[in-house]
């Protein structure tokens, strides 16, 4: 089963909110998941993100595949930087 990780909207109308969620590639955007890992709440002053290393860098060596916006999140939590480096 190919997985992603990807955002999942929530929140009210024109106030998004958003969780970081490790989907099957095929499920809809804010349907069925496998796992929260996060949340993204782009509507504060500085953005609040706030991800669980421990289960991101698990699914990054299992094989899910990040979304672009989900990667960006990733690399400014510092995430990306070390799975890069234990797979060297």
């Amino acid at each position: 089963m190919a997985t992603k990780i990807r955002l999942k909207r929530m929140g009210a109308k024109k106030r998004p909110f958003y969780r970081v969620v490790v989907a099957d590639a095929r499920a809809p955007r804010d349907g069925k998941f496998i796992e929260e890992i996060g949340y993204y709440d782009p509507a504060t002053e500085p953005a609040t993100i706030k991800i669980d290393e421990e289960k991101a860098l698990k699914w990054l060596t299992d094989g899910a595949k990040p979304s672009d916006t989900a990667k960006s999140l990733l690399q400014k939590q510092g995430i990306m930087a070390k799975f890069t480096e234990s797979r060297k």
